[in-house]
């Protein structure tokens, strides 16, 4: 009997429509000979499965839907919503509760990778070099004269929970500053400062096969805006070179510290890493636990570089 599958998709954050595109081509990869594929949206008023002919309001008591007088429950989840709550481990603990399973990581890599400071700090518990960092807090004082001081310029400002680019900013100057932290303020409840590397942007994808990490050819991002923002992401403002213009050693280099920091982070399923690389050092930037994977994102680039089949590797994530 063919397994029901729920591609979960929507969310609450800034990055719904990347999302919504990424379902798209997941429900086009699913094997339909061995699965029955049903998209299922979750959005802050309400959560839905788009059927052919209707859309079915979700019984969120045991995660099943009702059509046609019958009652459609799910074997598997295949999360790719973007951001919360797909990304910061909230739905993870739903299905948890649940016992449903699913794609990607659980809750507590949710947790973590979605705090850019926490995540930052288990990195570098581990040596691996991360760009130095302050957190401030919405419910704590703070001094941005004092800060301005204590920090060096450009640095970066951003929401520091987390995978939008929304919120964020690049500080050349300490006259900027007080106004770069309240933008991220709009955006969270904490911000994160963080000290400027200036190199050459780098991502690394890499997902689960056979219980062992497997990295994808590296990507070089190259953009004319401030840094990889929204607008260098999703609206072609920015150059994506798979593979990256790096030398063999750099590239096996982040290819086995990827794999390493998806390992540290116990991370499932497809997830794509981001760094700077300086004077041959690799900075650890951030982990992304549920890339995009529209056709025009990086991870499907990569799967192509590497000759992979990305239908095969979207079904195997499946059987995990």
């Amino acid at each position: 009997m063919k397994k029901n599958i729920a591609v979960v998709a929507g969310g609450s954050s800034s990055e719904y429509v990347i999302s919504m595109k990424s379902a798209a081509l997941i429900l086009d990869c699913i094997d339909t000979e061995r699965f029955n594929p049903y998209l299922v949206i979750v959005e802050k008023g309400g959560w839905y499965a788009k059927l052919p002919d209707q859309d079915c309001p979700v019984n969120r008591d045991d995660f099943s839907v009702e059509h046609e007088g019958q009652k459609v429950r799910f074997d598997y989840v295949y999360n790719i919503i973007h951001g919360t709550p797909g990304e910061d481990g909230k739905i993870q603990g739903y299905f948890d509760l649940l016992n449903i399973p699913y794609t990607g990581c659980g809750v507590l890599a949710g947790s973590i990778t979605f705090n850019k400071s926490v995540c930052k700090q288990l990195v570098r518990s581990h040596g691996i070099t991360t760009p130095q960092s302050v957190v401030l807090r919405q419910q704590q004082p703070y001094s941005v004269e004092q800060l301005t001081l204590e920090l060096s310029f450009p640095c970066f400002v951003k929401p520091n929970n987390g995978g939008s680019s929304f919120g964020a900013s690049k500080v050349d100057q300490a006259s900027n500053l007080g106004e770069a932290i309240r933008k991220a303020f709009e955006h969270d409840r904490e911000v994160l400062i963080e000290e400027y590397i200036s190199g050459r942007e780098l991502t690394c994808g890499v997902y689960l096969e056979d219980g062992m990490a497997r990295a994808l050819p590296i990507t070089e991002i190259v953009t004319e805006n401030a840094f990889f923002d929204f607008q260098a992401k999703y609206e072609g403002a920015s150059e994506e070179i798979t593979p990256a213009r790096v030398d063999e050693e750099t590239t096996e280099r982040c290819q086995r510290l990827t794999e390493r920091i998806y390992t540290v982070l116990g991370c499932r399923g497809l997830a794509r890493i981001d760094y700077i690389l300086r004077d041959g050092e690799l900075y650890f930037i951030e982990a992304n636990t549920t890339p995009g994977c529209s056709p025009e994102s990086i991870i499907p680039q990569q799967i192509r570089a590497a000759g992979l089949d990305i239908k095969k590797i979207i079904n195997d994530q499946l059987l995990v």
